[in-house]
């Protein structure tokens, strides 16, 4: 049986959690996907496709909640460099963790090192005048492109065994996000809907915790410091729709997308359609 966790009160639904919603202490960003509409009239089906943050730092009632909800499979997206900041998922009895890095752990290594590390100045160079949101946007375009077998690999695994599944990274809103967006598209889900979802990440309690080093000084998290890192940690809509655009620029359409660049069968898709899909 599901285990649940206490809810918001409704008095105090202002502070962002959705009714029903689980109030999970350490593991941010969580919520199931199920009941998004598809093209043709069905649904995604509840307690079978869930995302989130990383959960290194869940604890012992957040991991109880997550066992209860009888997982098969968690999807780890993220690179050694992340595990070694973060640290690893907590075991969870009877699931399966299945780590598909989504980026390079030596790519950006830098960057984030100044991310977290660097003063004010450096910062400004690094990201202002529109720098940090444009890298975000050609993240989402390489990384659509770049990692297509490894899509491939997850939509294939959701449709043979994998189901109920966790994705997550370590913020749950870009690699994961764009992770459930694929599967989403796979589905049928319109796109409209699958933009709805994405932009939830950027309600304040499941937003990523931002670290910067102590060692930075008392601008650490500044107010200038903290606009300078928003575009990394918002879930900006034109990050998903250059995703998108990258697809119909590359593939033609959505079917070519996941035929030739997913190599998704008719009936594989079928199959994955029949696991997470309310009615026939």
């Amino acid at each position: 049986m599901t285990q649940q966790l206490p809810q918001v009160p409704p008095h105090e639904a202002h502070d962002g959690y959705e009714p029903g919603e689980p109030r999970l202490a350490e593991v941010r960003n969580f919520r199931d996907v199920g009941g998004l509409p598809t093209a043709d009239g069905r649904a995604v089906r509840p307690g079978v496709l869930f995302r989130s943050g990383h959960l290194a730092d869940a604890t012992e009632s957040d991991a109880a909640f997550l066992t209860g909800l009888g997982l098969h499979t968690v999807f780890d997206f993220r690179n050694a460099a992340d595990a070694k900041l973060e640290g690893p998922d907590v075991a969870l009895p009877g699931v399966r963790n299945v780590n598909i890095p989504l980026s390079d752990p030596a790519d950006g290594k830098e960057f984030w090192k100044m991310v977290r590390e660097g003063d004010l100045a450096q910062l400004r160079e690094l990201l202002a005048e529109g720098r940090a949101a444009a890298r975000m946007t050609e993240s989402y375009r390489r990384m659509v492109v770049e990692r297509t077998p490894e899509h491939s690999r997850v939509l294939h695994a959701l449709a043979e065994e994998s189901v109920p599944a966790l994705m997550h990274c370590a913020a749950g809103k870009d690699r994961a996000g764009l992770s459930i967006a694929v599967t989403l598209l796979a589905l049928g889900v319109e796109r409209p809907a699958i933009e709805a979802d994405y932009v939830k990440s950027n309600a304040p309690h499941r937003r990523y915790r931002v670290r910067r080093s102590s060692s930075t000084g008392s601008e650490q998290r500044s107010p200038e410091v903290m606009e300078l890192l928003s575009p990394l940690f918002d879930a900006r809509i034109e990050y998903l729709r250059a995703a998108f655009e990258t697809i119909d620029a590359t593939w033609g359409s959505v079917d070519a997308y996941l035929t030739e660049g997913l190599e998704l069968a008719p009936g594989t898709r079928e199959r994955l359609r029949e696991r997470l899909l309310t009615g026939a």
